[in-house]
């Protein structure tokens, strides 16, 4: 019998399978609450977004509809909410302004986001197939923060138009925007100014003072009554207008944009799952199981690929409203289902109400959105960490604004594989002394009067010895080298994982020229893999057990036995 056929095997896959059934009557309450809550934050959140990404409000309510609810039954992370997020909104945007073109009806964006969805769908399902859960690890930090924080400025924006009172053409970039604001101060609506003003204003203070209330839910509502009651239209303050009652409708993805959406897919597959992965590590609650990543990418690409059916656009799991599922103490995804029935509700009775709520209003949720989506604490702390990381992060951020959105991903990828290349291709080399009266060993350069013994001279380099830094690492060690006039010279292999075959023969040719200098190299604390690796090597056959030491401790006292020398402080 396959693993597939077995219970363990089911539940691996369709993961509700194994805790649904032991499902306590004491968890129900949390998950209501707290599926109720989150549903507070999402639904106006969403609605926000999809504007971001050029759609109509309610294909945010789609995917805060289907994706979410395929998630519930695949997805690993009890607390993860997915829907969709700001940088998603934005990426989806983009991809679809490059495709489709400046529109006047947001309408034309909905089949071909639905088709990338389903595109997004099918490169997470390959991942996955190909297990690919690394990649969540792909993009480091610094590089996503400031990745992040340019995506924060482009959204940024793109909203000022909306808080203004302008028309700005879609898919302007950002110095056309600013350009066209600062040509048209003349012609700003004062009104729409003031409605999101006051609606910024809930959303900055309203959580200061009473927290347990969800501020944009109030700031929609308020913005509702508003229009309500004194027909705001009449000021010149855009409303969003029409939108349909109901669930959507089920529809095939338009396969002839396969062409012109699959680059725009790759590229929000991943962050679609670093978003999600970072989401759920985040809020995972001690004692809780860790999140499959491989199973994550499976139960995002179905949701995914499910959304594009029902006219959703990419979704994914966000960070704000996973914050808020799990501080309001959600037990299991049965909260997330909560949530999905909010959606299913406001589809189906409450589209006449939105359709009066003011474009301003949602502008102001989306420019709180972009603000924190800019991480200054993370630009600080990097800053005082180390200097380069910072910078990558900068650049990150300036390929985002600079060349654009999809342009900016490559820029962050590009970015990750040369910090990546920077830090395994110079690999720190350094002398180690004995700290006094103790067997530890400490790079000399940081404690220069721990003991060192005249004649031998044990180097360290840390990281896996490959083609692309041995030849770094074996110059490193003739600067050592010639700083001194050893006889022996062991390289402590504690912190090297691995050997790669280049980086063998380069160290046996190294071993020959040391040899013709009259010094003797030697190998020390080589782990068990990596110890095999070199004795089926050229350098293991010239080194021989005798000249591959157990630990540093070996190494001295083998070379005490055979030079005496004295200890020295020198």
């Amino acid at each position: 019998m396959t693993a597939v056929a077995t219970p363990s095997g089911i539940t691996k896959y369709i993961p509700i399978l194994g805790w649904l059934p032991h499902y306590q009557s004491a968890w129900l309450r949390p998950d209501l609450m707290a599926g109720l809550t989150a549903a507070a934050v999402v639904i106006p959140q969403v609605m926000a977004y999809a504007t971001i990404a050029g759609l109509p409000v309610q294909v945010g309510l789609y995917v805060a509809l289907v994706p979410m609810f395929v998630y519930t039954l695949l997805g690993t992370s009890r607390p993860l909410s997915v829907s969709s997020t700001s940088a998603l909104s934005i990426l989806t945007g983009t991809a679809l302004l490059s495709m489709v073109g400046p529109t006047s009806d947001p309408a034309d964006y909905v089949l071909p986001a639905a088709t990338l969805a389903f595109l997004v769908g099918v490169v997470l399902i390959l991942a996955s197939l190909l297990r690919l859960g690394l990649l969540a690890d792909f993009i480091s930090l610094p590089v996503l923060t400031g990745f992040k924080a340019g995506i924060g400025v482009v959204i940024f924006v793109s909203q000022l138009g909306k808080v203004l009172g302008l028309s700005i053409p879609s898919g302007s970039s950002v110095s056309a925007t600013l350009v066209t604001i600062f040509t048209s101060l003349d012609q700003i609506n004062w009104p729409t100014v003031a409605l999101a003003a006051f609606t910024l204003a809930i959303l900055v203070f309203l959580p200061h003072f009473v927290p347990r209330i969800p501020a944009a839910l109030v700031a929609v509502a308020v913005g509702i009554a508003l229009s309500t009651f004194f027909n705001l239209s009449q000021l010149g303050i855009s409303l969003i207008g029409n939108i349909p009652t109901g669930l959507p409708s089920f529809s095939l993805p338009n396969l002839s944009l396969v062409g012109s959406l699959w680059l725009p897919a790759i590229g929000i597959a991943l962050m679609s799952f670093t978003e999600s992965t970072a989401a759920a590590r985040a809020f995972r609650r001690h004692g809780e199981p860790a999140a499959d990543a491989n199973q994550e990418l499976f139960a995002l690409g179905m949701a995914n690929i499910a959304g594009g059916f029902f006219q959703a656009y990419p979704a994914g799991g966000g960070t704000s409203q996973t914050a808020v599922n799990a501080k309001a103490g959600a037990k299991t995804q049965v909260a997330e289902m909560v949530t999905v029935g909010v959606a299913v509700l406001t589809l189906l009775f409450l589209a006449p109400l939105i359709s009066l709520m003011p474009e301003a209003t949602l502008g102001a949720l989306v420019l709180m959105a972009a603000v924190g989506l800019i991480n200054i604490g993370e630009f600080k702390d990097m800053a005082q960490f180390r200097r380069i990381e910072l910078i990558w992060a900068l650049l990150a951020t300036g390929g985002v604004i600079v060349l654009g959105i999809l342009e900016g991903i490559v820029v962050a990828v590009i970015i990750s594989l040369l910090t990546l290349l920077a830090k395994v291709d110079r690999p720190p080399v350094y002398a180690m002394g004995r700290k006094p009266g103790s067997n530890v060993h400490r790079p000399l350069d940081d404690y220069p009067d721990d003991e060192t013994i005249p004649g031998l001279l044990i180097a360290r380099t840390e990281g896996r010895l490959f083609f692309a830094n041995v030849s770094w690492v074996i110059d490193k060690l003739w600067l050592i080298i010639h700083q001194g006039s050893p006889q022996v010279v062991i390289l402590d292999c504690s912190a090297i994982p691995d050997f790669e075959y280049t980086a063998l023969k380069s160290l046996a040719e190294f071993e020959e020229q040391l040899q013709a200098a009259g010094i003797l190299f030697g190998l020390a604390a080589l782990n068990p893999e990596a110890l095999r690796v070199v004795r089926r090597s050229p350098m293991g056959e010239k080194l021989g057990n005798e000249r591959m030491y157990l630990n540093l401790e070996q190494v001295i006292e083998a070379y005490s036995r055979r030079f005496e020398p004295r200890m020295s402080n020198d």
